[in-house]
């Protein structure tokens, strides 16, 4: 029996509240759940790409994109098309610099992502990248808050690019909403483009995610408005399966918390769904619209596993796998009966694309919800 196979156990957090010393906040009730969520699971990803993660399917389920490190004239991540039918792979995005966050149009032939192509140093951050991993140089993770992201949208041979922010500072975690209407993504640019007060500006000098904020824009770069209005960082935005609301996570001004939020399309009715105390994001709605998944590292730093929430945040939230390491970036195929997410259960521990059968009845029950 494999790990996802395991009964999965919720208890009293009393033993690990040493362990995690202040991060755990939220009392759970005192009682074990045995479900088991996820069936079938195996590595979707190929052995042969060196980091694979991130992964979104287009509307009819005929193609998934996602974010992979494969050449080895570029140390960074770009971004990917796969046919789900025959399991052809292509690279849509141009090759050079950094890329992160994309998605399929739920309709047309066009893809999302974000890249620093344009940045005049792109290749020669290029060779810097690949000379530090050469040199055995080790250092902690921490994400990549590029000044030269901007959101792109281009045709599925990567042809007919198109900057759609051509703004200074980073966009990027970028969605197209179910109606292809409209795009949510995260940015930092009002640090580049508005005056920040004395405090703001210290923060930000500090920890560039702290400007960061939920933006909307029309799908063809338009009317942009900015929904949230914190100096921490909300990030990572997507849809509800009826495009009325968005969810997101919110981190604290220390940047180690972060908890889930919802909000209409418009910013107003944020919610928050999630009282965790640890570090909650990757948040993606199940296409029925009753609930969540997302990732948090509640069982330890390192450790970050998948939960499910209801939306309005009125249950406890419900573990989901049980694997040291990380699982995270969960998401549902469109027609809800398969879960794909990134987790580093490989022998390289590198993260890599991992594919199950969903048990949608299991999930309602186990969050009261039928």
């Amino acid at each position: 029996m494999n790990a996802l196979s395991k009964k999965l156990i919720l208890t009293s957090p009393v033993p690990l509240i040493a362990g995690l010393l202040s991060l755990l906040t939220l009392s759970w009730p005192a009682h074990v759940l045995a479900l088991d969520f996820i069936t079938d699971d195996h590595q979707l990803s190929s052995s042969k790409e060196k980091r694979v993660g991130e992964a979104y399917y287009r509307a009819d389920q005929q193609w998934m994109v996602y974010q992979a490190e494969v050449a080895d004239d570029n140390p960074f991540y770009q971004i990917y098309l796969k046919n789900v039918e025959s399991g052809k792979t292509h690279r849509v995005s141009p090759g050079v610099g950094k890329t992160t966050c994309s998605w399929v149009h739920p309709s047309e032939q066009k893809v999302l992502f974000s890249s620093t192509h344009l940045d005049p140093d792109a290749k020669t951050k290029m060779t810097a990248e690949i000379e530090r991993r050469k040199s055995g140089e080790q250092k902690s993770y921490a994400w990549d808050y590029d000044e030269y992201y901007d959101i792109f949208e281009s045709d599925f041979d990567g042809k007919n690019s198109k900057n759609l922010t051509n703004t200074m500072g980073y966009d990027a975690e970028a969605s197209w909403s179910p109606d292809g209407k409209l795009i949510a993504f995260a940015s930092n640019r009002r640090a580049y483009t508005e005056e920040l007060t004395e405090k703001e500006a210290a923060l930000f000098e500090k920890n560039p995610a702290s400007m960061i904020d939920i933006y909307i824009m029309n799908a063809d770069g338009s009317n942009v408005k900015r929904l949230t209005h914190t100096n921490s960082y909300d990030g990572g935005p997507f849809f509800s399966p009826d495009g009325k609301r968005i969810v997101w996570r919110r981190f604290d001004t220390g940047g180690r918390v972060a908890e889930i939020y919802t909000m209409n399309i418009d910013g107003s009715d944020q919610r928050k769904i999630t009282d965790l105390g640890a570090m909650s994001w990757a948040p993606f709605y199940h296409p029925s619209g009753e609930y969540i998944i997302f990732s948090t590292n509640i069982h330890g730093h390192r450790n970050f596993e998948l939960y499910i929430v209801d939306t309005y945040g009125k249950q406890t939230p419900v573990r989901v796998t049980d694997k040291e390491g990380f699982d995270g970036l969960p998401v549902f195929t469109p027609d809800g009966k398969y879960l794909t997410w990134t987790s580093d259960r490989t022998p390289e521990k590198k993260g890599h694309i991992f594919h199950g059968k969903w048990d949608h009845q299991k999930a309602l029950s186990s969050l009261s919800l039928q």
